[in-house]
């Protein structure tokens, strides 16, 4: 999956975070309603904007951005 596909980044909207394509619903609202044990059926109701393929994009760029960045741990 190219997660390109699913989700921008435009200053315009949301001020520059990155967002569902087409939508105002930010990434790391879908990551974080992950992350709280919603599976992609309950996003995709509570946000119908949302589909399954855009879910999984989102965690698509999340494993993308923690391949880039080291995060320290204490």
């Amino acid at each position: 999956m190219n997660w390109r596909d699913h989700l921008t980044v435009d200053p315009k909207i949301c001020h520059g975070k990155a967002c569902i394509s087409g939508t105002q619903v930010l990434v790391t609202t879908v990551l974080d309603d992950l992350a709280a044990g919603m599976d992609a059926d309950e996003i995709e109701r509570s946000y119908p904007s949302v589909s399954r393929a855009a879910v999984r994009a989102a965690l698509c760029y999340a494993a993308a951005l923690a391949n880039e960045q080291v995060v320290a741990f204490r």
